[in-house]
């Protein structure tokens, strides 16, 4: 299934990196206030589902762009975010990545995210450890906060929750060392998972933005919780990736 999910990814990012320098001539539709979508995503995600339904056509699917879920009671469902960085994407800005994962029985079993302009391959599997191009990752060892380059955003069409975001950004911002905003989920926890970012921490997110990038965080010796230090519910979308050494001082600095 591992191979499976790689081999889709990457040849899904090949079409996203082939139209990357041709997307002003792309149609680009607003699926609600601020959140879009191009064809091109929806050309990857056809893509990737058609694969994954030819070689697993009773497993479940949910994907960013379907707006019905495929199989829904089966044991093993794939989460699907064919470009996770669409807004990055149209601005031109080079940061995004397709993020496919596989989870059974709402446990992780497998996740791959890919970096198609960077050509990087993050991968894991449920107990075989985290890879970057078959690299063996690990989480950061930063120890204090007051050392800590964080990461974090708030979903465009979140604006609702802009006073709260604000005021753990405020929190984060008086006690760590640097801030980074990437405008990729999922790119955000793989960068965690290779020990670039010693912390990310975003709430409002989708199930597919998310369920790859929680087993390489997991996968790479880190932690991937709710924001209160809770188990993660990907339904809920609220994440919080770092190290263990760390973990509990963003819990107590996001809590409000």
């Amino acid at each position: 299934m591992l191979y499976v999910a790689v081999r889709v990814a990457r040849r899904a990012g090949d079409l996203i990196a082939r139209a990357f320098d041709e997307r002003g001539h792309l149609k680009v539709q607003q699926k609600t206030h601020r959140d879009f979508v191009t064809e091109i995503d929806q050309r990857a995600e056809a893509l990737i589902i058609r694969e994954i339904q030819r070689h697993y056509p009773a497993h479940g699917i949910v994907a960013e762009e379907s707006s019905k879920r495929v199989n829904p009671e089966a044991p093993i469902q794939w989460y699907i975010d064919p470009l996770d960085g669409t807004t990055n994407f149209i601005h031109g800005y080079p940061h995004f990545a397709v993020s496919i994962a596989a989870w059974k029985h709402g446990k992780p079993m497998l996740a791959v995210i890919h970096d198609p302009i960077r050509n990087e391959t993050f991968e894991a599997k449920n107990g075989g450890g985290a890879f970057l191009n078959r690299r063996r990752l690990r989480v950061s060892t930063t120890e204090r906060l007051e050392h800590a380059m964080f990461a974090s955003g708030l979903p465009a069409y979140r604006k609702d929750g802009l006073d709260m975001f604000q005021q753990r950004m405020d929190a984060c911002m008086r006690h760590c060392d640097a801030y980074r905003r990437g405008g990729s989920a999922a790119l955000d926890l793989a960068y965690v998972a290779a020990g670039r970012l010693d912390a990310y921490w975003e709430s409002g997110l989708c199930p597919w933005d998310i369920a790859a990038g929680y087993l390489l965080v997991q996968e790479a010796g880190g932690m991937a919780t709710g924001l209160a230090g809770e188990s993660l519910e990907l339904e809920r979308g609220d994440v919080l990736a770092t190290n263990a050494r760390l973990h509990q001082g963003f819990v107590r600095l996001l809590k409000l």
